[in-house]
């Protein structure tokens, strides 16, 4: 029987992940230094924390499962990047088959590699971010009252284009040139607004934030870009989410605890961490998962295509 377009998505998603030469998620083996007391030899996944054995043993636990490689781990940085890539092959393949529940023109694009723009300037509601931009670079004293909490740096946008009148009015009669004149999503009214008419306009209907792993104050910089989204846009907020393949709960739990911000976290690979937690993960592990998930702060990314769809 052929999977489902999501089933087929997930597993291609760790397809991706895991690959030999070029996968994010591989297994190595490492000299661990227990306390800096003792020292010993042991096979670590490249997403756990060497200095944390309950990390390392979640992490090594899903690794297996998802038949990870055992090579070299790639730099910080590149898994970063190949995450977020690897997420955003994930929309791609999913998200636009939604159209039943989710009509649309839509355009998933990887933009945290790319931080020297401001992306969502150039999308409703962030439009006038640009002009504040400009702005400031005309005058720095600007710069120095507003501060950064202006600028937006996202990792994954999913953007959805203005609909034409043709659209609206697909099964009956709802505009004509005297009404709905002045909303953005109506693409004919971008010349009464003043706006480029060279293009479609088009919106931030979600940002998609990606953690491979939840180090350092990496929690906070993601709720922090939430709060500027939700703070700085002159319209709808778009869903604000963020996905993550750490194994550790109580680093999840820092981003995931807690509403106002993130709309929700998504693993990478829910039930592989769910079976690792299960089978060698400790008490508080077991705790703290079941609060994420009974809590409705923790799901697999194959939700996160049906809850975008909201």
């Amino acid at each position: 029987m052929t999977d489902a377009i999501i089933t087929a998505a997930r597993k291609a998603f760790h397809q991706e992940l895991t690959r030999a030469e070029k996968g994010t998620l591989s297994i190595s083996y490492k000299t661990v230094d227990e306390k800096k007391k003792t020292k010993h030899d042991e096979w670590v996944a490249s997403n756990a924390d060497v200095s944390q054995a309950s990390s390392r043993a979640l992490a090594l636990h899903m690794a297996r499962q998802l038949g990870a490689p055992e090579v070299e781990k790639s730099p910080g940085q590149t898994a970063g990047g190949r995450f977020e890539k690897a997420v955003t092959n994930f929309v791609r393949a999913t998200f636009p088959s939604m159209s039943a529940i989710r009509p649309g023109n839509w355009t998933v694009e990887n933009v945290g590699g790319k931080r020297s723009t401001d992306h969502v300037a150039q999308y409703h509601p962030y439009r006038h971010l640009d002009e504040l931009a400009r702005a400031i670079e005309i005058n720095r004293e600007l710069e120095s009252i507003l501060g950064n909490s202006y600028v937006v740096s996202p990792d994954v946008l999913l953007i959805r284009d203005a609909v034409t009148d043709e659209e609206i009015n697909a099964t009956d009669w709802m505009v004509d040139e005297e009404s709905g004149l002045m909303s953005p999503f109506r693409a004919s009214n971008a010349e009464r607004r003043g706006e480029s008419t060279d293009e479609i306009p088009k919106f931030v209907h979600g940002v998609i934030s990606c953690k491979w792993t939840m180090r350092s104050d990496r929690a906070q910089n993601s709720r922090s870009e939430a709060l500027n989204l939700i703070r700085n846009r002159k319209g709808r907020t778009p869903h604000i989410v963020a996905v993550t393949a750490e194994p550790s709960l109580s680093r999840i739990a820092s981003l995931a605890l807690g509403t106002g911000d993130i709309d929700m976290v998504y693993h990478a690979c829910l039930p592989e961490l769910i079976k690792a937690v299960e089978e060698v993960g400790t008490d508080d592990a077991k705790e703290m998962l079941e609060t994420l998930i009974h809590g409705d702060r923790l799901r697999d990314i194959t939700d996160m295509v049906i809850d975008l769809a909201v």
